[in-house]
């Protein structure tokens, strides 16, 4: 379990556990200051994905189904006390399937869920394809993302590194196909960047579909919104309220 799970600060006695999933090609590691930041009742369990972190030399998996399978029956022994999830652009897509797995398997739901930058899984996804494009353009595309520096993007070297984790990441978005099922039997929030280039308020409410209970909140900032010092502060009220 350890090489799936980044925990920064773990906690004596947590009453509530948010999973935090990233976005392509990041680290469990981003959300290592959020730990900082909420009280000692919250524990931070972040998500560590083959290909990047303390797994760079892993190679990136490119399917979702095979991810879920591998990653479901890791976190069962954490979901001994409540718990919720957060995901960011991929890592909403993630913690949805995901969500759907546990209730599948073990009829366990999360106490609440955050999906951020993220357009809902059910809407078609619009070419081209990262994927399928040459390095060049590909890292061209990256650019209009806005969540890498132009100084890595222009080191070939270190780029060469990143490549195969991100191209691995765009597949396993790319290649996702939505299967309709019962909407989710949990609170849900969508998060969505108010200068977001990347994906509109629309995506991200599309997401009410999916769930029995839907909130939309706008977020000033881009399509990496989360990366802002005080963001977790946002969230604090909800949280809050969970182990009330």
């Amino acid at each position: 379990m350890d090489s799936w799970l980044v925990c920064p600060q773990r906690q004596v006695r947590p009453r509530l556990r948010l999973f935090c999933f990233a976005y392509a090609g990041g680290s469990a590691w981003i959300f290592r200051p959020w730990a900082k930041q909420l009280p000692a009742t919250i524990e931070i369990c972040a998500i560590e994905l083959p290909g990047r972190g303390k797994r760079l030399m892993e190679p990136a998996l490119t399917d979702l189904s095979e991810l879920i399978q591998a990653l479901g029956p890791q976190l069962l022994p954490q979901l001994n006390i409540p718990f919720a999830f957060f995901g960011h652009s991929m890592g909403a897509l993630i913690a949805f399937e995901l969500c759907r797995w546990l209730r599948q398997t073990v009829q366990l739901t999360p106490a609440h869920f955050w999906v951020s930058a993220a357009r809902s899984p059910h809407l078609p996804i619009e070419p081209p394809l990262m994927h399928t494009l040459s390095d060049e353009d590909f890292v061209e595309r990256l650019k209009s993302y806005q969540g890498t520096p132009t100084s890595v993007l222009n080191n070939t070297e270190l780029m060469s590194l990143m490549l195969p984790t991100l191209r691995a990441d765009f597949t396993l978005l790319e290649t996702y196909r939505y299967q309709p099922r019962a909407p989710l039997n949990c609170p849900m929030t969508g998060l969505w960047g108010q200068q977001d280039p990347i994906v509109d308020r629309a995506g991200v409410a599309a997401w009410q579909v999916q769930a029995t209970r839907f909130e939309l909140e706008a977020i000033a900032g881009d399509h990496f919104f989360i990366q802002q010092p005080l963001f977790i502060q946002q969230l604090l009220p909800t949280l809050g309220a969970l182990i009330s």
